[in-house]
């Protein structure tokens, strides 16, 4: 039966972006369905102020809808349309970035809903949670105070994490391009930032999140490695495959691997519109 592949966006990021990849998987006759986590999409703020002429004061201090929202109300809702989902067959549950968080959540509580899961360069926490991983070697290429250059606000006092994406600092866009899509153009950057919103939520979760060796890890998964991704670097992405193995070992990582940037595949996604093709004649 044809399987449902089920979209999860990262960080400060949405649906929307994954417009272009569920069209070629849809012209390779794939189902598809990409998530607004809660806060997300249409549900997000977009202050005034962030419109232009921008006003940077009024920015930093106006409140924002994803303020509270925390992990278990991201994996819940995920988990409300993983139900939805399977009732019409195999579920393949995809996840970028810190979507991987919010997939690993749901598929510690509701193992029977997915699959596989595929983690595209994504979180999956094991050993660690997700925010100590930035203190640990294989991070150590990754600058937080340059991506920090764009900050709207305190995130203690809004309660959320808000970044100016439509900035025309050039050394705050010449982070987020190194960061995010240093192998695309100038164009496609500003169009990848333009589908961002300004918000995020501020939990990542606990140690009681990580994944769990009773559900999650018998769930079969795919690991899909950047290999250009200089925000989530190699050497981390195969840190998480290596911790996921040593947690489920008869149950290891199928490890593939895309060239390109964070950003890449889902600006140029028929490379992996094939590969997830692949993964659904597993199932």
């Amino acid at each position: 039966m044809q399987p449902t592949f089920v979209l999860v966006h990262g960080a400060f990021a949405n649906s929307f972006s994954f417009a272009p990849l569920q069209a070629e998987l849809g012209l390779l006759g794939h189902r598809s369905v990409a998530v607004d986590l809660p806060g997300h999409g249409f549900a997000a703020t977009y202050p005034r102020a962030y419109q232009a002429p921008q006003d940077p004061e009024e920015l930093a201090g106006t409140p924002g809808s994803i303020k509270g929202v925390t992990l278990a109300d991201n994996a819940a809702h995920l988990i409300g349309i993983l139900e939805r989902a399977k009732r019409n067959g195999p579920v393949i549950l995809v996840s970028h970035s810190r979507g991987g968080i919010t997939a690993t959540a749901a598929a510690n509580a509701r193992p029977e809903l997915i699959d596989r899961i595929v983690y595209v360069s994504a979180w999956c926490p094991v050993d660690l949670d997700a925010n100590d991983y930035y203190a640990e070697p294989e991070m150590a290429t990754v600058d937080p105070a340059s991506l920090a250059l764009a900050l709207a606000g305190d995130p203690a006092r809004l309660g959320l994490l808000r970044v100016n994406f439509r900035t025309a600092d050039p050394a705050a866009l010449a982070a987020f391009r190194a960061a995010f899509l240093a192998d695309g153009t100038e164009d496609e950057l500003l169009a990848f930032l333009n589908t961002f919103q300004p918000d995020e939520n501020l939990d990542t979760g606990t140690s009681a999140d990580r994944a769990q060796a009773a559900t999650w890890g018998r769930i079969p998964k795919t690991f899909v490695r950047l290999a250009d991704d200089a925000s989530l670097p190699l050497a981390l992405q195969d840190r998480l495959i290596r911790e996921g193995n040593a947690l489920t070992p008869d149950n290891p990582y199928d490890v593939r691997t895309l060239a390109g940037s964070h950003l890449k595949w889902l600006t140029d996604p028929a490379p992996a519109a094939r590969l997830l093709g692949e993964l659904a004649a597993l199932q």
